[in-house]
């Protein structure tokens, strides 16, 4: 377990680490579309967990170290939208749809409010 643990928080250092390079990259490039870097994280994000997602289902032997450390740290730490979009689609493949939508709805929507009751808190 403690080999786990270690590839996650490697695994979850590499991956924020390739975000604040992300970022600081279309800021560099693009600072008045600075939205760019979150979107770009997110859909390299949604992609890479698609592919290994797939090549685990496949290869069921890789150890879980490092699933673990690639999908949970390195993608954790360069976006949890991936996650989202992951458990998302699942969902939906196990024909659940109606949940899908609203495990969408109540994330996007419940995320939304729940930074503004956070920016909100700070104004009192």
């Amino acid at each position: 377990m403690m080999v786990t643990i270690f590839a996650v928080a490697v695994g979850g250092a590499l991956g924020t680490l390739a975000r604040f390079a992300a970022g600081n990259w279309v800021n560099a490039h693009w600072p008045q579309h600075f939205y760019a870097a979150t979107l770009l994280v997110n859909l390299v994000g949604c992609l890479l967990i698609g592919v290994l997602y797939g090549l685990f289902m496949l290869r069921p032997e890789v150890p879980l170290p490092i699933r673990a450390g690639l999908i949970v740290g390195v993608l954790g730490g360069f976006t949890t939208f991936s996650s989202f979009s992951l458990d998302t689609l699942r969902l939906l493949e196990s024909s659940q749809a109606p949940l899908a939508l609203g495990y969408v709805a109540v994330s996007v929507l419940g995320g939304l409010l729940a930074t503004w009751a956070g920016l909100s808190l700070t104004k009192i």
